[in-house]
Parts: structure tokens; C-alpha cells; sequence
């Protein structure tokens, strides 16, 4: 009769730790060092009895991991792309969720004087001219994607620079830790630089150009080109980040007081 009862109790605990759903995300690193994953899923895990599997990469890769259909959607940070992969037909819609922005981070003493820049072009223009080091991403992320567009609105091709433009191939945890390491200029996401902790002498001397407006949307992949996309469980996650508990939550993380995203999805 105990072996009856006990058989019986095993068999609700395995059922009831096995109805979680899962799903994969592709997310960017920006949005992964920030530690706003660490706050939305567990939430996500309570609502929604959802298991979200993170794949932190950059936005390309990102694209890339939704067009060969290794995930159900993603949350990345470069429009221009994020449209043709809608366009294409990889993704069946972009949905704006929250924004921060892109900030410039060199060491304290600012030998490239960006600080006093009018604009984020000029502050560019005063890197290129001085040539400090400079750490890029490299990665084809949506920050490297955002870097270059700058350099070329600044009227450089980033292709041209020499030795003291460092290209890492990494994410942004791993390249503030380079750019922490040379005292060097960097490109990062305001985010991430607030909760990144080997500052050493690196300082935000530049941040306000509305052209560093920096928006993530969440874009479900399209099941008419995978049949095993969970077309289902990426439009819930879609609803729940979308929805005002996702808002407190978004706009209620803050680090050392300062918030690093703010809301700004909009009812359909």
C-alpha cells in the first residue's frame, strides 16, 4: 500500500514538473549583461509556466539563428535589420518592446576631448583625428552595426583606420573588459555599461545625441518556414512582454538608481 502511494506521488511530481512549455530566444548580449533576464524570466516562469531558453549572440547572429530556424523568435536591438527580416519572410512581425540608449565610454582624462562634443558625429570626428585606442565590437551585433553607421555619418570608413582601431569579435561584456583593460574608447548600450563592474579609469564622457536612441523589438519567426517554430508560445511570451507586468517590471530595473530601459510597447 506505501509503495502504491509513494508510486502515486512520484507520478504527480513528474507531472507537474514536466508541464512547463518550452521556447528558444535568441536575445543580444546587451540585453543579457544588463541582468534584466535575470528579473523578466523567472517572472515569465510564474505567469506563464514558460521556460525561456536564452541564446545570447549578437543581432546578426540573432537573424541568422531565426532564418535557419534554431529559434522561435528574437529580441534584438537594429531596426534597418530587423525589417528586412521581416521583409524576407523569416519573421512574421516586429513589435517594439523597450529602448535605452548608446552611450561613449573612454578613460577619465578624455585625450580625445569627446566629452565636449556638440554631437555624437563630432565626437567621432575628435577619436579619428587624435586616434586614441578604440575598441570595436567586431560582431555584427546591433552596437557594431550602430558603430559603424556613425563612423560613416561621421564621414570615416571604419575599414581604413589602423592599429589603433581594435576590432574584438566579442560581446559587450567581453569588450568593455578589453576596453577596461587598453583605457580605451568604446561604443556600448547604457545598459550594460551600468552593470558592468571592471570600470577601471573608463568613464561615460559622452551620451544625449538623439541618434543614440537604441530600441529592441521582439520579432516571433515565421512557422510557415520552420512547421517546429512554437508559433504558439512565441505570441504568449510576445503578449506577456508586452503587457503592464512586463512594463513595471522593465521600467521598475534600476542600477544604482538609474534606470536602464524604459517601456515603450504599444497596444495592438
Amino acid at each position: 500500500m506505501i509503495h502504491r502511494v509513494l508510486c502515486a506521488i512520484s507520478v504527480v511530481m513528474m507531472a507537474s514538473t514536466s508541464m512547463a512549455e518550452e521556447m528558444k530566444l535568441a536575445v543580444t548580449t546587451s540585453f543579457e549583461n544588463s541582468g534584466l533576464s535575470d528579473v523578466l524570466l523567472p517572472a515569465i516562469k510564474e505567469d506563464l509556466d514558460l521556460d525561456v531558453q536564452l541564446l545570447v549572440v549578437g543581432t546578426g547572429q540573432a537573424l541568422r539563428l531565426g532564418e535557419a530556424g534554431d529559434v522561435d523568435a528574437i529580441l534584438v536591438h537594429s531596426r534597418s535589420a530587423e525589417e528586412v527580416f521581416v521583409a524576407d519572410g523569416y519573421g512574421t512581425h516586429r513589435r517594439e518592446i523597450m529602448y535605452n540608449d548608446f552611450v561613449m565610454i573612454g578613460p577619465s582624462d578624455d585625450p580625445a576631448a569627446i566629452s565636449n562634443a556638440a554631437s555624437a558625429v563630432e565626437a567621432l570626428q575628435n577619436i579619428a583625428t587624435t586616434e586614441p585606442a578604440f575598441v570595436s565590437r567586431g560582431d555584427d551585433s546591433g552596437t557594431h552595426k550602430k558603430e559603424l553607421a556613425l563612423w560613416r555619418d561621421a564621414g570615416f570608413d571604419a575599414e581604413t583606420f589602423g592599429d589603433w582601431y581594435r576590432e574584438v569579435g566579442a560581446g559587450m561584456g567581453a569588450s568593455l573588459n578589453t576596453s577596461a583593460g587598453l583605457g580605451a574608447y568604446i561604443l556600448a548600450d547604457r545598459a550594460s555599461w551600468l552593470n558592468f563592474g571592471n570600470k577601471a579609469d573608463l568613464a561615460l564622457l559622452y551620451a544625449g545625441d538623439p541618434v543614440l536612441f537604441n530600441q529592441y523589438a521582439y520579432l516571433p519567426v515565421n512557422p510557415e518556414k520552420h512547421a517546429h517554430i512554437r508559433n504558439d508560445l512565441a505570441m504568449a511570451l510576445e503578449g506577456w512582454l508586452t503587457s503592464p507586468r512586463a512594463a513595471d517590471l522593465i521600467n521598475g530595473y534600476m542600477i544604482n538608481g538609474e534606470t536602464l530601459f524604459t517601456f515603450n510597447a504599444r497596444a495592438k
